[in-house]
């Protein structure tokens, strides 16, 4: 059995019994967060782009449990100078394997950068990630807007999409719906809303709007919620 859980903004856990796997995990700091870092021991963590409200708790969590770390290039550098051992570089159309997976880089529309010690350096550039794992794929956007080559993505054969909808720096729920015509994935899971003022949406109005209007089933989870894969 494979596990998705939900732990607030854009960050994941995923479980295939054996085997777990975060992406983007944003915890402290996350004001819905209702799990702490030190919580996970994760094999693997998986990086969208640099944003803080993305790379979150990685350094730390990477360096007390030994997870590889797998991000585009210069993502991975900057986190190896910070004392991650098992820091792995990939670039969009790149595929690195992990123990127990592999992921797949797409490109996303967005920015990244990291605000460290005072300044926002620029590192990297944001993508989306294709996960395959305890016999899944999931496709993560991370932050992204709208953007046509979403069908070639849908090639892949999704089993499952994390969409943003929280508009503002992401696609809003009208564009994400769209996206999920362009994916044709078994299960959509709405991210990236509801954390900060700007970004308040209504999960339920857009789950009622994917189920109707396409053969997606769409459950959005409540923060520390774990939904089963099939």
């Amino acid at each position: 059995m494979t596990t998705l859980t939900y732990l607030g903004h854009s960050a994941f856990l995923l479980d295939d019994g054996s085997t777990t796997v975060m992406i983007d995990p944003f915890l402290t700091g996350n004001p819905v967060a209702t799990a702490s870092a030190d919580a996970f021991s994760p094999g693997a963590i998986l990086l969208t782009h640099a944003h803080n409200d993305h790379i979150g708790d990685t350094v730390e969590i990477a360096k007390r449990a030994g997870s590889q770390v797998i991000a585009t290039f210069e993502i991975a550098e900057w986190l190896g100078s910070q004392g991650v051992e098992k820091a792995t570089g990939g670039n969009t159309g790149g595929t690195v394997p992990f123990k127990g997976g592999s992921v797949k880089f797409f490109p996303a529309f967005h920015t990244s950068s990291y605000s460290f010690e005072g300044q926002r350096v620029a590192i990297g550039l944001p993508t989306g990630l294709v996960v395959r794992f305890g016999g899944k794929t999931i496709y993560f956007a991370g932050d992204t807007a709208l953007f046509s080559d979403m069908k070639l993505i849908g090639d892949e054969g999704l089993d499952a999409a994390v969409l943003p909808i929280g508009d503002y720096f992401t696609m809003g729920p009208s564009d994400a719906l769209r996206a999920v015509t362009f994916l044709s994935p078994g299960i959509v899971v709405p991210c990236h809303y509801n954390t900060f003022p700007p970004i308040r949406q209504d999960a339920q109005a857009f789950k009622e709007q994917v189920e109707a209007q396409t053969s997606a089933k769409c459950p959005p989870l409540n923060v520390g919620e774990t939904l089963d894969l099939g």
